[in-house]
């Protein structure tokens, strides 16, 4: 991959941080997802909504391992692409959270090969087909693509450096060059200033 011309004139510190902003509207809605998928399968039988056992705050394994521990993981991968300044921390929030949507998505086949061929965190509660495939999108399917898709769409805009990016580190960098040729300047001139008055 050739780089280019703006990519050239930037220090490797210039390459690896980038402004916090840059994640910031995926991160967030990363993190809303990942608390809507660890708190549904809670919450959501109050309503009408759910998967088996059809029970609000009840605690099971199915619900530990396919749905809460793939929302803690979403929640801080969204959390560090969200206020991280480093391309690098970013980015691993970034894979996190898209380990989790993955795990959404298909943590609950994988879990019948531990589950007696039981899919582990239940099946839905709904008695219409329509209302089967809200919840599968709801609970698992859809949540987990819609993270995967925002994780992915984070760690490509911090691979990238723009050129804005590079405009403000070349400025920072002129800047930085000026300061110090100030510097040196003023140094000079008072040993000058020494030296004439030592000659006197």
């Amino acid at each position: 991959m050739v780089a280019t011309r703006h990519e050239t004139d930037l220090t490797m510190h210039d390459r690896l941080h980038m402004p916090r902003s840059r994640g910031a509207a995926s991160g967030l809605l990363i993190v809303l997802l990942g608390i809507w998928g660890g708190l549904v399968p809670f919450l959501g039988p109050s309503f009408g909504y759910s998967f088996t056992p059809d029970l609000s705050w009840h605690w099971t394994t199915g619900r530990l391992l396919l749905e809460v521990l793939p929302a803690a993981a979403t929640v801080l991968g969204g959390l560090a692409v969200m206020g991280s300044a480093s391309r690098i921390s970013g980015s691993a929030g970034a894979w996190l959270a898209a380990a989790g949507g993955a795990w959404f998505v298909t943590g609950q086949w994988f879990s019948t090969l531990w589950n007696n061929g039981v899919m582990q965190a239940g099946t839905p509660t709904a008695t219409s087909d329509l209302g089967q495939v809200a919840e599968w999108i709801g609970f698992f399917l859809g949540l987990g693509v819609v993270i995967v898709f925002l994780a992915a769409m984070a760690l490509g805009r911090m691979s990238v450096v723009g050129v804005r990016d590079a405009r403000l580190a070349r400025d920072r960098m002129a800047d930085a060059e000026a300061e110090s040729r100030a510097t040196t300047e003023t140094t000079t001139t008072g040993r000058r200033v020494r030296d004439d008055s030592d000659l006197r």
